[in-house]
């Protein structure tokens, strides 16, 4: 069972900023071998969607107001560690974030930036492939919106 709880910047100590710092370099520069400026300064804008099984972050989100980062409500850095995906966390910590962006910001439409290669699993919660696909730091996206 994952735990998910949720904090703004200011909120995280410094084990939690730690934690999810690499958890994201784990997946995102290591595993998918792309060298990328990860701390981007948005991260003091976000709302910090964090997923713990047995006291281990396994599973994480940034979650951005509107306007904070996209003109709509968006969400991004979606990621579970490698030997927890099985257990479909990832549906677990996207279903959280998308609850904070309906029920904190009072807003229906999020857009992400999605890896292509996960789009069935963005569309099974309900989001949709909207224009071309693109390049992000050398891995193939696409702009993916829910209403």
């Amino acid at each position: 069972m994952l735990k998910i709880t949720t904090k703004e910047f200011s909120e995280l100590n410094i084990k939690e900023l730690y934690d999810l710092l690499q958890l994201r370099s784990e997946v995102f520069v290591v595993e998918q071998d792309c060298v990328y400026q990860d701390i981007d300064g948005k991260d003091k804008k976000a709302h910090h969607v964090l997923g713990y099984k047995n006291d281990q972050l396994v599973a994480y989100t940034r979650v951005f107001k509107p306007e904070d980062y996209f003109k709509k409500a968006s969400i991004g850095r979606v990621v579970v560690k490698e030997r927890e995906r099985q257990h479909n966390y990832g549906y677990d910590i996207m279903k959280a974030s998308i609850s904070l962006i309906e029920n904190d910001f009072n807003e229906t439409k999020i857009v992400i930036s999605a890896q292509t290669y996960l789009g069935n699993f963005y569309n099974k919660l309900g989001f949709r492939e909207i224009g071309e696909e693109y390049l992000e730091d050398g891995i193939p996206h696409i702009k993916m919106i829910k209403s």
